[in-house]
């Protein structure tokens, strides 16, 4: 991933997943960007941005010094009132980031008018001279690579709900045009028309300086970010700003259209009054203050959109500050004056666009193409560390710059300690990356999203807010650190012309919110009683697996408080999160000895059942195999229906049983098709078979590892991949490896596969039940090129997600259903119905029959909550 003229190497970055503390005990002020491949010695440490008001920093610190090992790194974000340059400075000193490896002092790319301002005292203080960058080429530049490639960079946000617009490819002009509000001190409004092209077409003097100076003069307080907390405190700006109703006796102006509740005067009630500034709150000054000046930035927002045929609107600086009621009032504004055509955009990295594009001019011909508007499937955002409710793991504080810090409580074990209060290896630079802990950052994110807040004294008319709007009392805003993982990359089967659908289950819909988070906790004791065993029930473990209880299900109160809290949110990314959390507390695989014990187990059978399926025809034999393989997928600890049958049978009691159940026709049945592709009468024996399996034991051994025999058996290449991180029961690769080891001893076809290299075994890059397929290995995607034919099997990755999901395939979608409220609401069926899809990719030649027994289940998927993808903007899954 590559930018011309730039010598930053972002090939493989990723966003940190750590809240990162500075030697105050602070957060920094933005997530790190890890970039792995990047030399500390082909860059600049860091760039500026010195405007009026703030400075902005952004730096690289190396990840690695053995030379052996290709050199990484993240970029990493700081801001400090313009007044604290002092400060600036000396962190800058004893960062050492002025010098180089060889310790030569050098250039520094700097933009806004500070790095005029200051540039004597940074060559005086630390020897640097500050190459000036263009201010407003830098904006443009920092927003379009955040555009390009942060996925959920913008958002948009009404009724107090935070939305995603639909994902823009790097090669889609749709992109462009658009109009960039930048609201630093005062106001810049810039069309944007390309990578390279734009033009400042307006601005205006009165912006986040004009806020925070008569905020200052009005109230007393001198710091912005409590200016916008004094806000959030009951403040009523109808005490100060005369309505429409104060000078209509309380009734609207009907011939205009005007609402009674509607400001006709910001602070004109004043002149109404007898009194004095003391007589008046300091908290109603600053929400009148706050929504005049937002409103009068909307409003030439809007004019010079209008007048210049612009449909997007993206606001910028650190004037917003993912601040709820200012984003509410200018989303408001913009939907007003522009009666509904425009819709305001907000940035997550708002303040740091020309820190950023002063960074990405650095520049090395070498490199030209290690900076190119990146893949967004690579980037994602982790919640582990922000604060939760939970009050045993951690006590939420604010600092000066409203961050959020997490301290300990005390007694916790040290080696949770160590995990949240010691710096970073990467931050020390004196550790090489583990393998294991940078592949267990690569999972589907739970995006970031505010807390909205509902105040008094609302003076414009609002939509009935919906279901999803959080109270009065919503949680603070929780902003994840983001990661960049090169590695992880789309799946090459997936189809190209229709947009990717992920998730099945949105948590943000009340209905289903309040159907899972419950069950969720209720497996929690169960969960943490596996872990903790895992770990030889040690004090320490007995400690670490109540912390991890505390804040997993800490964060499913939140949840349940404020679904928004994390923005989309899916069932998919709260199991990806539960992983996530017992990898941080040092449960790095709770269900190991369960695994090793079914495998174990299941080997046994596995020799009586291969002969018993030689015996059988070759029709009567695929439908044994498939039969076997739902079965098989019966066994799943994530499961309560199954943890039950746990106790009271063995596994291969359990397997016969269901075996012995299953019973055409099934809940979907498309295995007449199916078996009419596999027998070659469609086009021949597939080519390569990528399987993406699920769990260990009976399911791997006693389902897999028979159909992926037959598949050999036919000439067809087979790649097997499972995760490669641990989750609940599923089949690691390392695990599957040893597994078909074993089973080749049994079977000559097996055996000469795997040694001529026609059978291979692969990580998916993931650690979690489900799978994102935007974001897989690159093994993987490497291994899947060329397949013909993709089996999706079980729960996690053909139901809670790829439900919906398109391939340029062949596609088998192959589980049994362990949940009886899915089993009723998408197949109108039970629990232990099985499911077998099959959707041969469409081909111009060749009988149009085969594709009719879709519309036997297809409905069915049609009436229940498929997303809307004809929507501008998509809540309820990735696209």
């Amino acid at each position: 991933m590559t930018r011309a003229n730039s010598n930053l190497d972002l090939s493989g970055a990723y966003i940190s997943s750590s809240t990162e503390l500075e030697e105050d005990g602070q957060a920094r002020a933005a997530p790190s960007i890890d970039l792995p491949k990047q030399s500390a010695t082909d860059v600049c440490r860091f760039s500026l941005d010195i405007g009026g008001s703030l400075i902005k920093l952004v730096y690289f610190s190396q990840e690695s010094t053995d030379s052996s090992a290709p050199s990484g790194g993240r970029l990493q974000f700081k801001k400090w009132e313009t007044t604290q340059i002092q400060d600036c400075l000396d962190y800058i000193k004893e960062r050492r980031l002025h010098l180089g490896d060889s310790g030569v002092e050098s250039c520094v790319r700097a933009t806004g008018g500070g790095a005029f301002k200051f540039s004597e005292e940074f060559k005086k203080q630390l020897g640097l001279v500050l190459t000036k960058e263009d201010e407003m080429k830098c904006l443009v530049a920092g927003c379009n690579f955040l555009l390009r490639t942060i996925s959920d960079e913008a958002f948009t946000f009404k009724e107090g709900v935070k939305s995603f617009p639909r994902v823009i490819s790097t090669n889609d002009d749709t992109m462009y045009p658009y109009l960039l509000v930048n609201i630093g001190s005062g106001v810049s409004l810039l069309k944007v028309d390309g990578e390279d092209s734009f033009q400042r077409i307006s601005g205006t003097n009165i912006g986040g300086g004009t806020f925070w100076g008569l905020c200052r003069l009005l109230t007393g307080i001198g710091s912005f970010d409590e200016m916008l907390e004094l806000t959030q405190d009951g403040a009523d700006n109808t005490t100060v700003d005369m309505l429409v109703g104060d000078i209509y006796g309380g009734s609207d102006y009907t011939a205009v259209g005007l609402a009674a509740t509607t400001i006709a005067s910001s602070f004109g009630k004043v002149v109404m009054c007898d009194k004095q500034l003391s007589d008046y709150k300091p908290a109603d000054i600053a929400l009148s203050l706050l929504r005049m000046i937002s409103y009068n930035i909307a409003h030439v927002a809007v004019l010079n959109a209008m007048n210049y045929g612009l449909k997007k609107i993206y606001f910028g600086g650190f004037f917003i500050r993912d601040h709820a009621y200012t984003m509410s009032t200018i989303s408001y504004a913009i939907n007003f004056w522009s009666k509904g055509e425009l819709t305001a955009l907000f940035l997550r990295h708002e303040g740091f666009l020309g820190a950023l594009g002063a960074f990405l001019q650095y520049q090395d011909p070498d490199m030209a193409e290690n900076f190119a508007s990146g893949n967004k499937g690579s980037w994602v955002e982790k919640f582990i560390r922000v604060s939760t409710t939970f009050s045993s793991l951690a006590v939420s504080t604010s600092n000066s710059s409203g961050e959020l810090v997490e301290l300990m409580e005390e007694g916790a074990p040290s080696s949770v300690r160590k995990r949240f209060l010691e710096p970073e290896p990467e931050a020390r630079g004196d550790a090489k990356p583990d393998v294991e802990a940078v592949a267990a950052e690569q999972a589907s994110p739970i995006p970031c999203a505010l807390s909205p807040v509902s105040r008094p004294g609302r003076t414009f008319s609002e939509p009935p807010s919906s279901e999803t709007t959080p109270s009065p009392t919503s949680l603070p805003v929780q902003v994840g650190v983001l990661h960049l993982v090169p590695s992880l990359v789309p799946f090459p089967q997936l189809c190209k012309s229709t947009p990717y659908i992920l998730d099945t289950f949105d948590i943000t819909e009340k209905e289903e919110r309040e159907y899972w988070i419950p069950v969720l906790q209720k497996s929690l004791p169960n969960l943490v009683e596996r872990a903790v065993g895992s770990n030889g029930n040690t004090e320490d473990a007995q400690q670490r697996g109540k912390f991890f209880q505390d804040m997993f299900g800490g964060h499913l109160e939140s949840l349940k408080r404020d679904p928004n809290l994390y923005g989309r949110c899916s069932l998919a990314q709260l199991l990806e999160f539960r992983e996530e959390c017992l990898r941080e507390h040092g449960f790095q695989d709770a269900y190991h000895e369960e695994k090793e014990r079914e495998n174990n187990a299941a080997m046994e059978a596995l020799p009586d059942l291969l002969a018993e399926l030689d015996q059988m025809k070759k029709e009567e034999r695929l439908l044994a195999l498939v039969e076997g393989m739902m079965a098989g997928n019966i066994f799943d600890w994530g499961s309560q229906a199954c943890v039950r049958l746990y106790e009271n049978g063995t596994i291969l009691d359990i397997y016969r049983k269901a075996r012995s159940e299953i019973r055409r026709p099934w809940r979907v049945d498309d295995f007449d098709l199916l078996k009419t592709y596999l027998l070659g009468k469609v086009h021949g024996h597939y080519k390569k078979a990528v399987m993406i399996i699920d769990n260990s034991g009976a399911d791997a051994v006693l389902g897999i590892i028979p159909f992926v025999r037959e598949l050999l058996r036919d000439g067809t290449k087979v790649v097997l991949a499972a995760n490669s991180m641990p989750a609940i029961n599923d089949i690691t690769w390392r695990e599957l490896v040893t597994v078909v080891q074993r089973a080749a001893i049994h079977c000559d076809i097996l055996r000469q596969a795997f040694a001529q290299g026609q059978l291979i075994i692969v990580g998916n890059g993931c650690g979690s039940p489900c799978i994102d397929l935007r974001r897989v290995s690159r093994e993987l995607a490497r291994a899947a090129q060329g397949a013909d034919l993709v089996l999706l099997e079980g729960m996690g990755r053909a139901i809670h997600t790829n439900l919906y999901a398109a391939f340029d395939c062949d596609v088998i979608k192959l589980a049994m259903i362990k949940n009886d409220r899915i089993a009723k609401k998408l197949f109108g069926g039970n629990i232990y119905d099985v499911i077998c899809s099959f959707v041969p990719k469409p081909r111009e030649e060749g009988p149009n029959e085969i594709l009719g027994s879709l519309g036997n289940w297809l409905p069915m998927f049609s009436r229940c909550t498929q997303p809307n993808l004809s929507s501008d903007v998509v809540t309820t899954t990735r696209p």
